[in-house]
């Protein structure tokens, strides 16, 4: 080997960025594979950071001690809060970023880290031995010998781009797609399947007068939130000079200009065989999709403070590129536009995550962790997440730690993986507050009660960190114990504690405070984060019970685990459909099992029958470990033991540890090392989709 390294990271996007700090931090000597410097957390198609779930997820990365948060907060240039009219469970934020900000904050973050050596190049095939990844070999015949990697690949696995008729085989504009590592990673066996997403035009800011269509109404104005709300729990406030958006809308000669030329479109043509996000319509799925609508909306968004483009939110399309400067200058108040590069849309290949445990290890290849785009997700927020669990779970593999899990009622991040592995993909998998069955507990504001323990156990979360949740945490249980001490007089004249007083829907902490009844103990930096997590502990106390209530009795089937040579072919009481199924995604656990599609409640209960026949055989935990338990306000609390960080288990029976087979039915026959062929490059995620992320979001 030319050098050897605990962790090798083939891609420095948002995920790779992620996993390699993470690997870092928690002790191991990383090998960060990319291209150049100059695309490390690239934003290549909208340059921002949240939205609708979106934001939760960025917050529980900040809880855990990731970089995303602090990110946005460093580089942000326009800050909202989205469904402020609605409960606090889908209270989500946005911030608008400074793209080129941005990239050079989370380089110079990670040019700080010692154990995090970059490494400049093509990646171009896997080394592995007796079913295990052994190390990387460049393209330029350099050997790096690792115990893990983690692929961030993003959309450059045999990623192809389509501008009209015109065709280049890339992963994103101007950069070569990663064909001998698609090819050198499916000799595994691994399940594949083919996606496409887009990004919209770039216009020149100084072709467009923005002054003047505000006055004519032309455009509307949408200002960000004052005062900006960070999203990192260790922002105290948003200092960096904040801009405006636009707001106009398409018309009917755009619509015309699309009807008559949809059959130049890719998409419609037969051209794309991969398929595209459903929450993230391009410009000619929107008019043919959507005949009926008469107006989409489109936001004008700056790339940055000091850049000239123009990001056109959502306006992605394929078309030729002459059309789609004729498109552009169809939209009213952009008569004079200049286009600086066309739309284009790009499909590439993806692993099945069903391939994958829910620590985003590969089950056929021990050592071998995906995460982001490459595993059919959409979005920075999502590629990032499976990044921090990757990243912490190769290095917990190299250091013979137990491995750490997010379960569903613990985290947004529990729920993306949850789902990634338990019903892979047919689509861009694109998250949402709909999607967590137990939101209540999932807000922005108690992610760092939730997760933060957790990130500290692990090692993730530094002493700086740690020293302020600790702050906050004491001062949440003092305001909560407050509200129960003290009494105050309500509307009727009665006086009662201000907990039972503050559960009535017509009053608020505002109005307690704003009468002079109650002081919260609190900062002016915390106080909108103490405010909201006291006021929806209290308030919505009786639901938040019944939540955890669910919790515990879901968690005993999720404390189940079914080893990996189960053999669900023996069970007579099966239909072949759940065979097939169950074959397929091989569930670690009884409650994964239970969430496969296809799966019945009935064929649960044979399977649970089943299992405790083969009780004690390797593979199954039997006793789940003690040490987390979950209050009412979904706040985790700290374990006694290191050993539990995995569980993220709720008041025993709780979900058990480790014990998994690393190959499962797959595992190579033993030999010299394998050397898969092909040379590769070493990138990042690509252009996600983002059009449901809109500044006027409320």
């Amino acid at each position: 080997m030319t050098e050897t390294f605990d962790v090798v990271v083939i891609g420095a996007g948002h995920a790779g960025c992620e996993a390699a700090f993470a690997a870092a931090r928690l002790g191991c000597d990383v090998a960060l594979c990319t291209i150049t410097p100059e695309t490390v957390a690239h934003m290549p198609c909208n340059p921002a950071v949240g939205g609708t779930a979106k934001g939760h997820l960025v917050r529980e990365i900040d809880a855990l001690g990731g970089l995303m948060g602090r990110a946005i907060d460093a580089t942000g240039i326009q800050f909202r809060l989205l469904n402020r009219s609605r409960g606090p469970a889908v209270w989500s934020p946005r911030a608008q970023a400074d793209k080129k900000a941005y990239a050079q904050w989370v380089r110079e973050t990670l040019g700080r880290e010692p154990r995090i050596h970059w490494r400049y190049g093509k990646v171009g095939c896997l080394l592995t031995e007796a079913g295990r990844v052994i190390g990387v070999r460049m393209e330029d015949g350099a050997d790096y010998g690792c115990a893990a990697v983690v692929i961030t690949t993003g959309t450059f696995l045999n990623g192809l781009i389509h501008v009209g008729p015109e065709q280049v085989r890339a992963g994103r504009a101007g950069e070569p797609p990663s064909e001998h590592l698609a090819e050198s990673l499916k000799s595994f066996g691994f399940r594949w399947g083919r996606l496409k997403t887009g990004t919209p035009p770039r216009l020149h800011r100084r072709s467009i007068d923005f002054e003047l269509n505000v006055r004519r109404g032309t455009f509307r104005e949408e200002r960000g939130d004052e005062p900006p709300i960070p999203f990192s729990f260790s922002t105290d406030a948003i200092e960096r000079q904040q801009i405006n958006c636009f707001l106009l809308h398409t018309n009917d000669r755009i619509h015309e200009l699309v009807r008559a030329n949809v059959d130049k479109s890719p998409l419609f043509n037969g051209q794309i065989r991969g398929i595209g996000p459903r929450y993230c319509p391009s410009l000619e799925d929107k008019v043919v999709r959507f005949p009926q609508k008469d107006r989409h909306q489109i936001f004008l968004e700056p790339e940055g403070l000091d850049v000239d483009e123009i990001y056109v939110n959502g306006f992605s399309m394929s078309l030729p590129r002459e059309l789609q400067l004729e498109l552009v200058r169809a939209l009213p108040g952009l008569e004079q536009a200049e286009m600086i590069r066309p739309a284009y849309a790009v499909e590439y290949d993806f692993i099945q995550p069903t391939e994958l445990k829910d620590t985003l290890e590969a089950k056929r290849v021990a050592g071998l962790y995906f995460a982001g785009q490459v595993n059919g997700t959409s979005g920075y927020e999502e590629a990032a997440a499976q990044g921090l669990v990757a990243g912490m779970n190769a290095a917990t593999q190299t250091r013979r730690l137990a491995p750490v899990r997010l379960a569903r009622h613990q985290a947004y991040i529990g729920v993306l993986i949850d789902d990634l592995v338990t019903k892979g993909c047919l689509e861009p998998y694109r998250m949402f507050t709909s999607r967590a069955e137990y939101r209540l507990m999932l807000r922005i504001d108690n992610a760092d009660l939730r997760l933060t323990p957790l990130g500290r156990q692990a090692g993730l979360v530094s002493d700086e960190q740690w020293d302020r949740f600790e702050t906050r945490r004491e001062r949440y249980q003092r305001n909560l114990d407050l509200l129960e001490r003290v009494s105050v007089r309500g509307p009727s004249g009665h006086c009662r504690k201000a907990s039972a007083l503050l559960r009535q829907p017509e009053v608020s902490l505002e109005i307690l405070e704003r009468a002079g009844q109650v002081r919260l103990q609190t900062t002016e930096a915390s106080r909108r984060l103490d405010v909201a997590s006291v006021e929806t502990a209290v308030k919505y106390a009786g639901y938040l019970k019944r939540q955890a209530l669910e919790v515990e009795r879901a968690s005993r089937q999720e404390a189940r685990r079914i080893p990996g040579t189960f053999q669900f072919r023996s069970i007579p009481g099966l239909t072949k459909e759940a065979i097939q199924r169950l074959d397929e995604v091989r569930p670690e656990t009884l409650g994964q099992a239970g969430r496969v599609p296809g799966i019945t409640p009935a064929a649960v209960a044979v399977l649970s029958v089943y299992l405790d026949r083969h009780r004690g055989e390797p593979g199954e935990q039997q006793e789940p470990p003690a040490g987390f338990r979950l209050d009412f306000c979904g706040s985790m609390h700290e374990a006694s033991r290191i050993g539990d960080v995995e569980t993220a288990g709720v008041s025993s029976p709780t979900q058990a540890p480790g014990g998994e087979d690393r190959v499962g039915d797959s595992r190579p026959a033993r030999g010299s090392p394998r050397v898969l062929f092909g040379a590769s490059a070493a990138v990042e995620p690509e252009d996600q989709p983002h059009g449901t992320l809109l500044p006027n979001q409320s």
